[in-house]
């Protein structure tokens, strides 16, 4: 990839504080939404005695939006790192920092999750190195059962929650080569962007956009995080990446989502009141036409609500939490879902009460969360695999001076 740059002024590279704070609330919805997978009816890798139906509607509220605030929120890194690095620097950079942790995620942190589905799910009496080694890293698919009349297999080796990583490391490299054919596409697809979403076009145009791509593209390719054919979400993912990206320095957008916080707040709560409705509803058109739009309205209206919000009330909100939380999260993101499916699967022999059980559950996996970022962030060769940073202070000059706060990241 030749290593190309854009030309124009240097831009700045404050820190987006509000960003980061989305970053970091958005990855801890993550640890408590994977917590309530546990409880509802919806599949899991592993699943609690408990079914908590009561918790679906909370689930739901959170469901169509989350994981496209925090592509949003890396493709507005990705902008800022495009002000300090080459495309070619930055494409290298980016892959070390997003491969790197998958494939070990994929070889060491995934596989304990694999193991306990196949205990659970068919009854798997053999240890876990066994598994390990002749099972998961021999891409063994023979552990299947039947579900709902069709034959379901579960899939080794697997990357489960890491699909996040691998979708972004896709779309980062995409937008790379663009960048590097087009020197000029960030700047000039900011000053577009402005332009194309005045006032109010800001909420209705990307809604119907991702109604469109619910109405259009779900029904014949639904959801299957393998990247191939999975254009549902690359739409979707590759949208808010896109936009994020765009939208990372224009003042004029983050002002107009501001301005339309209120009525983005009242859309989205609509829109979420509309779309339990129609689940109510028989099968037929008015669920097969206005279920879409609905979908999409409440996708967006929460992401616009969250940024407009987050900027009136936390773009100066600074201290040695953010900073903390800032490095800490992607570890966290890496351990957190083999922390909760482990102690689920641990703990379910207890038979305790679902209050009980879900508070250890939690619990646990901010311990184990935190104490893998505690360790990993002291031994320089476990850094890179748990996605930390390196220690910019061992590069310090002999002056002893602090570095300089980074522009924002996100993974």
């Amino acid at each position: 990839m030749p290593a190309q740059t854009d030309h124009s002024p240097p831009q700045r590279t404050d820190r987006r504080l509000d960003l980061d704070w989305i970053r970091i609330g958005a990855f801890g919805l993550l640890i408590l939404y994977h917590v309530g997978m546990l409880y509802v009816s919806w599949g899991f890798h592993v699943k609690s005695a408990h079914l908590l139906r009561e918790l679906e509607p909370l689930m739901l509220l959170l469901n169509p939006w989350r994981m496209a605030l925090l592509f949003l929120v890396s493709g507005a890194a990705t902008r800022f790192m495009l002000g300090k690095y080459e495309v070619g620097v930055l494409a290298r950079r980016r892959s070390a920092q997003l491969l790197i942790p998958l494939a070990f995620g994929m070889l060491v942190v995934v596989p304990p999750q694999s193991f306990a589905e196949v205990v659970e799910k068919l009854g798997f009496s053999g240890s876990y190195p066994g598994f390990w080694l002749r099972h998961y890293l021999a891409f063994d698919q023979g552990f299947c059962r039947i579900e709902n009349g069709r034959q379901a297999c579960i899939i080794l080796p697997t990357w489960n929650h890491l699909w996040f990583v691998a979708y972004l490391w896709l779309y980062t490299m995409m937008l790379a080569g663009l960048v590097a054919l087009v020197p000029g596409l960030a700047a000039g697809g900011e000053r577009l962007l402005e332009r194309a979403l005045p006032s109010l076009l800001l909420l209705i145009g990307p809604a119907l956009l991702l109604g469109l791509n619910r109405f259009l593209i779900f029904p014949a390719a639904p959801p299957t995080y393998v990247v191939v054919g999975d254009w549902y979400q690359h739409v979707l993912y590759g949208f808010s990446f896109l936009f994020g990206f765009l939208a990372a320095r224009s003042q004029a957008l983050a002002e107009r989502t501001e301005r339309l916080r209120w009525l983005a707040l009242m859309l989205a709560v609509a829109a979420f009141l509309a779309m339990m409705w129609l689940r109510t509803q028989p099968p037929g058109d008015l669920r097969r036409l206005a279920g879409p739009f609905v979908y999409g309205l409440d996708q967006w209206c929460w992401i616009v609500a969250i940024l407009g919000f987050a900027r009136r009330h936390l773009s100066r909100s600074d201290g040695p939490v953010r900073r903390y939380l800032v490095d800490a999260v992607f570890c966290w993101y890496i351990v957190h879902q083999t922390a909760i499916i482990l102690a689920a699967h641990w703990l379910k022999p207890f038979a305790l009460p679902a209050g009980r059980e879900a508070a250890l559950v939690i619990a646990i996996t901010a311990l184990c969360c935190a104490a893998s970022y505690e360790i990993a962030r002291r031994v320089g060769w476990l850094r890179p695999l748990f996605g930390i940073a390196a220690d910019r202070r061992k590069r310090l000059p002999a002056s002893g001076l602090q570095p300089s706060s980074a522009s924002t990241t996100s993974s």
